[in-house]
């Protein structure tokens, strides 16, 4: 047995296509796979939103994901995605933490741990959390090739697939475009015009994709492919997160400037005309509000609002 594997035998199904409980809404893509292996409650395998994003993520990619994973649970609406690091993880947990359903689909057998950082997260979903599923048999090690397979499962899988933060060139695309080929709608969240990681969800925006800067924006697409009922839209922003949850108004010049462009601190002082220790003061404090975070590359950047 591949090391890393668990096992669940009581918790374990199969699904062919032609069974009872294999999920129509996949049966209708292109290359529906003949067989599903999962770990978990088959019946989350219901029509659901797909958040996909960089495995690279910034901490606003991360809250973006959160934010709408989030308010998808709170509308009773499942969330799959891959179980990769970054912004999957992101939506897979904050789906948990909501109480809500969510399916991770693996690019390995699904009684493997993999990525090794997602196990206490499987072991959840394999325990009737939720649910982990592949094409691939049990056992079967990650390779390469698995993923674009495992993408265009998570796209049939979903009535709308959202991706949340994506560079150019990005894996997230290989998902976009098995939802255009499903005929799924495909939404996007964009992001400063200055930043690479966010040019891929800007090009999809400007090659269609419905743009989601707020929560309302993510509940109407969800009515509009038949996730919820409409009457719905009316408890937006229910608890969930504020009516612009990506876009925070503010006078502070600091904080405003960090929101349109992610900078490190040095370049802000100079933007702002700014003494550099005064700019690290005001960017401390905001960080330690959770308005902004430290990016991997030394940058300072927005946060979703919690």
């Amino acid at each position: 047995m591949l090391s890393g594997t668990v096992m669940s035998p009581d918790l374990r199904f199969t699904l062919r296509r032609g069974d009872p409980g294999y999920p129509p809404q996949l049966e209708l893509t292109p290359r529906p796979p003949r067989v599903l292996y999962g770990l978990g409650d088959p019946t989350a395998l219901r029509p659901a939103l797909a958040i996909i994003g960089s495995r690279k993520a910034t901490p606003y990619g991360l809250d973006c994901a959160a934010t709408f994973a989030r308010c998808a649970a709170d509308h009773g609406v499942a969330v799959v995605s891959g179980a990769a690091m970054g912004c999957d993880l992101a939506a897979h947990r904050a789906t948990v933490e909501a109480s809500g359903t969510t399916v991770a689909v693996l690019g390995c057998g699904a009684d493997v741990d993999y990525p090794a950082r997602a196990r206490d997260l499987l072991a959840d979903l394999r325990a009737g959390r939720g649910a982990v599923i592949s094409e691939f048999p049990w056992g079967m090690p990650p390779a390469r090739g698995h993923f674009p397979a495992r993408n265009r499962i998570i796209a049939g899988l979903a009535y709308a697939v959202l991706v949340v933060e994506a560079a150019l060139p990005s894996g997230t695309f290989s998902t976009a475009d098995h939802a255009l080929e499903a005929g799924r709608d495909v939404l996007a969240v964009p992001g400063s015009v200055f930043f690479h990681g966010s040019a891929g969800c800007n090009r999809l925006i400007r090659q269609g994709a419905a743009p989601v800067s707020c929560v309302e924006d993510l509940l109407d697409s969800l009515a509009g492919c038949g996730l919820i009922d409409p009457s719905d839209l009316r408890t937006a922003g229910g608890g969930t997160a504020g009516t612009t949850p990506l876009s925070p108004d503010s006078s502070d010049p600091v904080l405003r400037a960090l929101l349109a462009q992610p900078m490190a601190v040095d370049t802000l002082a100079t933007a702002l005309s700014m003494n550099a220790v005064a700019a690290m003061q005001s960017v401390a404090g905001l960080e330690a509000d959770g308005r902004v975070a430290r990016y991997p590359d030394g940058r300072y950047g927005p946060c979703a609002p919690r």
